[in-house]
């Protein structure tokens, strides 16, 4: 899968992420599809997990249809 993350979910831990304290990171909004963003990243979901991707740019899903999430798997486009 093309945005697959490197490590399985595991749980968050307390301080601040490497990615957080990079530097900043580029990310490109899209109203009908994923939100992307520059890589290598870490996302803190609402039950405290994190789900890490080492790839260069990753795509976060935004309508909660991606059966992988929180990595987009293409599930926002419309079937004809």
């Amino acid at each position: 899968m093309p945005n697959s993350p490197s490590d399985p979910v595991r749980p968050a831990r307390a301080g601040a992420s490497e990615a957080a304290s990079g530097g900043a990171r580029r990310v490109v909004m899209s109203r009908k599809g994923p939100m992307l963003v520059e890589g290598p990243v870490e996302v803190e979901l609402e039950d405290g997990s994190v789900a890490s991707s080492d790839r260069f740019q990753v795509a976060l899903c935004t309508c909660r249809r991606s059966r992988r999430y929180p990595w987009c798997d293409t599930s926002h486009r419309d079937r004809a």
